[in-house]
């Protein structure tokens, strides 16, 4: 068995989100007052940097969009915004969606937890799901 997961609607939103700033961004650009007097217009540099800056707003925004969990028989690995981490089973002891809480969690045998931003409570059944392979694979794992 084998479990890769990524958030749903997460990733719909962020991605209407981005494009609502390029357009946005790139609306205002378009409207910025031009001409050659500096105090009161922009020039095309001027438009150019506000339009780069809201593509790099978008690509923060598509950041969030990175978030994945897979896992086998070995271990399970976690990118969450900053990089990917990678847990033999032997480390974990247990997969949580507590509740009222935003994503699922491993619990570590150090007593340490893992957020694991990809699966977030508000994909409803797709989260459950994959909690359930996740603990699923874990069992298997320690039954072995």
């Amino acid at each position: 068995m084998r479990v890769d997961h990524t958030p749903t609607r997460l990733r719909h939103i962020c991605r209407v989100l981005a494009a609502l700033v390029v357009v946005v961004f790139g609306v205002v650009t378009v409207l910025l007052p031009r001409g050659e007097d500096r105090v009161e217009a922009f020039g095309p540099l001027d438009q150019a940097a506000f339009f780069a800056i809201g593509l790099l707003i978008a690509g923060g925004v598509l950041v969030l969009t990175r978030f994945r969990v897979r896992a086998d028989a070995r271990g399970v690995w976690v990118r969450n915004s900053l990089g990917e981490r990678y847990f033999p089973w032997a480390v974990v002891v247990g997969v949580h969606l507590p509740p009222g809480s935003t994503w699922a969690q491993l619990e570590l045998h150090d007593d340490e937890t893992v957020a694991i931003l990809a699966v977030q409570t508000s994909d409803g059944d797709r989260a459950v799901d994959a909690v359930l392979a996740l603990r699923g694979l874990l069992k298997d794992a320690q039954g072995a």
